[in-house]
């Protein structure tokens, strides 16, 4: 049996959110809802968010809109902006792997590049408009997955 977190020293669950910045949102928004198959749940002029397998969730900024402190009804959001090609990867079962490639190759979406790892899992990486690194992954690549 796992031991309890004490008080003073609690746990954190999992990443409930990434964000991603962009230069043009609208573009960025269609290739992660057209190619990706993300669904959008809610989106203004600075910002989209996308549902990730029900569970995490895909924000999308416009690169330079998130300068100043956001204050909304129940309080505010502190600036952040972010620059250059970030990393993000997504889980795939092994079965879609090949359908997602498909899926990419109709797209005309290169995949850049490819790896097997050692316990088993594969990935491919591509990129989206605003050159950040996607990886499709199969169980296998980490302890935890």
């Amino acid at each position: 049996m796992p031991d309890k977190p004490k008080p003073d020293k609690p746990r954190l669950g999992r990443i409930l959110e990434t964000a991603l910045y962009v230069d043009d949102l609208d573009r960025a928004a269609r290739f992660y809802s057209d190619v990706l198959g993300l669904e959008a749940f809610t989106s203004d002029a600075r910002f989209c968010a996308f549902d990730v397998g029900g569970a995490n969730v895909l924000l999308l900024f416009k690169r330079g809109s998130t300068l100043d402190t956001v204050t909304l009804p129940g309080g505010t959001i502190p600036p952040h902006d972010g620059h250059g090609p970030l990393h993000i990867a997504f889980a795939v079962t092994t079965a879609d792997m090949h359908i997602w490639e498909e899926r990419l190759a109709a797209a005309g979406i290169p995949i850049e590049g490819r790896t097997e790892w050692p316990k088993g899992g594969h990935s491919i990486y591509l990129r989206d408009p605003d050159g950040h690194l996607l990886e499709l992954a199969t169980p296998g690549i980490w302890a935890s997955y």
